[in-house]
């Protein structure tokens, strides 16, 4: 091999393992052409894109997987065209390279790319999706390409710092189907039975917010005050359904442009609802897809639940319209700053248009669920190192949604409102949003959330009362029990007897002391002053993270326990701290902090409390054999057999599509776990062909492992797995094998406790899970 050969190979060799594109060539236009072929579920295409030549170099390096590459080119500024000699394609890293006999010089040129593709069946990139017409199925076609499958659809340099304006053409669309993009129709041209559309060239954005979908619609259409057009395109006679989600749509985008001073870039606004969709819902700019039930509501048949979480839906993919799309992360490692604010923002936005919802109290089960994960010692931190693409969806977990947007929230209940800017067009790290929120609130911000959001788990609070101090001791909280390392800047907020009689600090340090005579001072002045006839307590009940609006668990010493308990009894507590309060015992009684008794004692109090968060409570009758709440069940049951229509059971249970299997394995693993994993193992190769190893593949793993509770079946998944382990789903893995070692740990815990009514609960939580409760036979 002669030595320029030995040095090109070298240099081959180098791009590949290579977490990030090198930065030989960055782009600034795609002129992106698409041609699918619904009968046939293939699609060619072309792409012209003006890119930057920053080093001469003879290597082109772009993210492209699952597309055959035909001709290429590249000509530069002075309309000199040249033909790599080479296209080296590798599948591993997701890349392709051209590589060029002379170096490209340094400047502007267009590099030309013309491919094929097919329409896969594994809901991303630039897939087939199917509809009823007439009582026949018909082939449709859908992008979803978060977090990193637009190069699926085109070869392209697809990490989110890379944004650039996008110029779409879809040809080849059968003339009877509707054909969208981020962008409106500036041209359509009808050649026989089918159609070509040119849409308008869009704003700067990254890859993954590219969007397209080919199919059969009805929509409605409402304009906003500014004149943006909103539309939401549905099932054909269903567009009645979409009346709620349009008009949400339309108040939040006229809400968020005043909030944040900045008005919504585009010109139109489309949502679509998706028969076959693996999220939730997608931000695309300008296109928001919805998977059908997040976006359609029935009056008759849709539940409270349903229809605020539509709001919360809408509101949260409304709002990455700015968060995201307008200011879009630098790369993964802060996704979530996407996610996190979309969330918080989402629920902000409902409760100004929803304030009789009080949906700030819902969010505490968001917190909640940020609190569980944060707990294990398989967590990750807020801002996770994202080394390859294949591992990104394991990020959109519970860490970047709801610790992210719980981090949030504690920071602004900290700083008050009116602080929170944005990027226009740009790309931003966390570090530059705690740059601007320093500047704008005089506090260092940076210095008080670096710590939050690059260390793991987050601190459980032991307070002390002594006359009147109050001392405060911090460690790691985690549900195995373990001893965590870890210290944290932690905003407190306290209340003393009354919730207009607050403090808030930082807790700087390990173990800290605070003088709250003053608050003492104010509450008993208060009493005294006051028309009501009554005694005033000699030390009334204390509140640490009011609200629960604090990222951290609480721990009170007994005196101080025993006056919350009273408070809660008086029903001098909110519906939120109560539920903070319950929720901290629970994790604290599970990580062997506090007694099984304990708990039960508390929950004891919540006999008569008719707050929204008391469902937990209902959901414990039903699982642990409760005889009038499986009648009731049963008989709502029978009703829906014989009437489909009725209005007993929400609609959305009564479908199932293929995406919607994970929500029967996940119930089906909550009665029948044994079978569920015998399913899965059984399955296993079929279930990688079909679903590959996307975001509704996660499911199969945590819903099916983690209902399991003893160490044998710990050991048992961890066998299985140790040679079908990859790096997309090693995480979730492992989390999941670390919340059965928790509830094994628990109940062994729980079987010690002498109490009477231990044994009875002990029973119940080992039963054979395939079991049930016989009739008549109470728990």
């Amino acid at each position: 091999m002669n030595t320029m050969k030995q040095n090109e190979s070298q240099k081959m060799d180098h791009f590949k393992g290579q977490n990030r594109l090198p930065k030989f060539a960055i782009p600034h236009r795609y002129d992106l052409t698409l041609k699918p072929n619904l009968e046939l579920c293939n699609f060619s295409g072309s792409v012209l894109v003006d890119v930057s030549i920053l080093d001469t170099t003879r290597f082109l390096v772009l993210n492209s997987i699952d597309l055959v590459i035909h001709e290429s080119s590249f000509t530069n500024s002075n309309n000199d065209k040249v033909v790599p000699s080479e296209v080296v394609v590798d599948n591993d890293g997701e890349t392709i390279v051209l590589v060029f006999d002379e170096p490209l010089s340094i400047g502007d040129g267009v590099l030309e790319i013309n491919f094929d593709g097919v329409l896969n069946e594994h809901m991303k990139g630039f897939y087939k999706g199917t509809y009823v017409d007439g009582g026949v199925r018909k082939n449709m076609a859908v992008t979803q390409f978060e977090p990193a499958d637009a190069r699926r659809c085109f070869p392209c340099w697809d990490e989110p710092a890379l944004k650039a304006t996008f110029k779409i053409t879809v040809d080849n669309v059968p003339s009877e189907l509707t054909a969208l993009s981020n962008m409106p129709v500036s041209k359509e041209t009808i050649n026989g039975n089918f159609k070509s559309l040119c849409f308008e060239e869009s704003p700067i954005m990254p890859t993954y917010l590219v969007a397209v979908v080919i199919g059969v619609f009805d929509y409605i259409e409402e304009t906003t005050h500014d004149g943006t057009r909103v539309r939401a395109y549905c099932p054909v006679g269903k567009s009645e359904k979409a009346k709620l989600a349009l008009s949400i749509s339309v108040k939040a985008l006229e809400l968020y442009t005043k909030y944040f001073s900045m008005p919504y870039a585009l010109p139109k606004l489309d949502m679509v609802a998706v028969p076959d969709f693996s999220g939730g819902a997608m931000e695309n700019y300008g296109l928001i897809t919805y998977r059908e039930t997040e976006l359609l509501h029935d009056d008759l048949h849709s539940a409270a639940a349903n229809t605020q979480r539509l709001s919360v839906v809408v509101t949260h993919e409304v709002g990455h319209q700015w968060f995201g799309n307008l200011v879009t992360m630098e790369w993964w490692t802060h996704l979530w700053l996407n996610e996190g604010f979309a969330t918080w923002v989402s629920y902000l936005a409902t409760d100004i248009l929803f304030p009789e919802w009080r949906i700030w109290t819902q969010f505490l089960e968001v917190t909640a669920g940020g609190l569980r994960i944060d707990s294990l010692e398989q967590s990750h931190p807020v801002e996770v190192e994202v080394h390859n693409a294949s591992s990104v969806l394991e990020v959109f977990d519970a860490i970047s949604y709801k610790k992210g947007s719980s981090l949030v929230r504690m920071l602004k209940e900290y700083l008050g409102d009116e602080i929170f800017q944005k990027y226009a067009c740009k790309n931003a790290r966390t570090e530059d949003l705690w740059s601007v929120l320093s500047d704008e609130s005089g506090v260092e911000v940076n210095k008080l959330m670096d710590i939050w959001t690059k260390q793991t788990g987050y601190p459980v609070i032991y307070v002390k009362s002594e006359d009147y101090t109050l001392e405060f001791e911090q460690t790691r909280f985690m549900s195995l029990g373990l001893q965590g390392e870890g210290q944290w800047i932690v905003p407190i907020t306290l209340s003393v007897g009354s919730y207009s009689n607050r403090k808030t600090f930082l807790l700087e340090t390990k173990i800290g002391k605070l003088d709250i005579s003053e608050l003492y001072g104010s509450y008993t002045s208060s009493h005294q002053n006051s028309d009501k006839n009554e005694e005033v307590p000699e030390k009334p009940w204390v509140k640490v993270n009011v609200g629960h609006t604090g990222f951290y668990r609480v721990k009170y010493d007994s005196a101080l326990t025993a006056r919350l308990r009273k408070a809660i009894e008086e029903k001098w507590l909110s519906p939120e701290d109560k539920f903070g309060i319950l929720d901290d015992t629970y994790a604290l009684c599970e990580a062997g902090e506090e007694s099984i008794s304990s708990l039960l004692s508390l929950m004891d109090l919540f006999r008569e409390d008719l707050d929204y968060l008391t469902y937990q409570l209902f959901t414990a009758l039903a699982t642990f054999g409760h005889r009038k709440t499986h009648e009731e069940l049963k008989k709502r049951f029978q009703i829906y057999i014989k009437d489909k229509n009725t209005s007993l059971f929400p609609v959305d249970i009564r479908k199932i599509r293929e995406q919607d299997t994970v929500y029967v394995t996940a119930r089906i693993s909550m009665e029948a776990r044994e079978t569920a994993w015998i399913w899965l193992k059984e399955n296993w190769d079929a279930i990688i062909k079909r679903w590959g190893q996307g975001m509704v593949f996660h499911h199969f793993i945590r819903d099916i492992v983690t209902p399991f509770s003893t160490d044998e079946m710990a050991e048992e998944v961890e066998e299985f797995f140790r040679s079908r382990v990859t790096p997309a789903f090693v995480r979730n893995l492992k989390q999941s094998i670390e919340q059965i070692r928790i509830k094994a740990k628990w109940i062994e815990k729980v079987k010690k406790e002498e109490s009477v009514i231990i044994p009875k609960l002990a029973r119940g939580l080992t039963r054979s899970p395939i079991t049930t409760v016989p009739k008549g036979v109470t728990i």
